[in-house]
């Protein structure tokens, strides 16, 4: 098998343990990764890691929801809201300048990790 086909899969598998574990946020992981290690521009990488990350979520969201953790009454208001994010960031995603997306993408990661230590 091919060394970039390995990297892909363990990338997509870190991704998915993310996901498992916290019902979310393997973009997190898998945007360095594809970057890092799997080679991708930035630009793939995100849009990469969306399309990896929908069938994980929605995997996670029926594990979730058949173990009793998930209210789907409760989730609607922020899928509906997602959905109307989700397609205004597809339209600007090509005309935001990647440095900024990057950075961006950064303080996202940081807050939320700042978040999960002491609040």
């Amino acid at each position: 098998m091919e060394k970039t086909v390995v990297r892909s899969a363990l990338a997509g598998g870190a991704a998915g343990l993310v996901n498992g574990f916290f019902g979310g946020g393997g973009g997190m992981v898998l945007v360095p990764l594809l970057t890092g290690r799997c080679g991708l521009d930035q630009r793939r990488a995100f849009a990469t890691s969306v399309a990896v990350i929908l069938p994980l979520c929605l995997l996670s969201s029926v594990i979730y929801f058949f173990r009793g953790g998930l209210d789907v009454t409760v989730a609607l208001p922020y899928l509906a809201g997602g959905l109307v994010g989700g397609f205004i960031g597809g339209k600007l995603f090509r005309r935001l300048n990647m440095d900024w997306l990057r950075r961006g993408f950064a303080l996202l990661i940081l807050y939320g990790g700042v978040k999960s230590l002491f609040f």
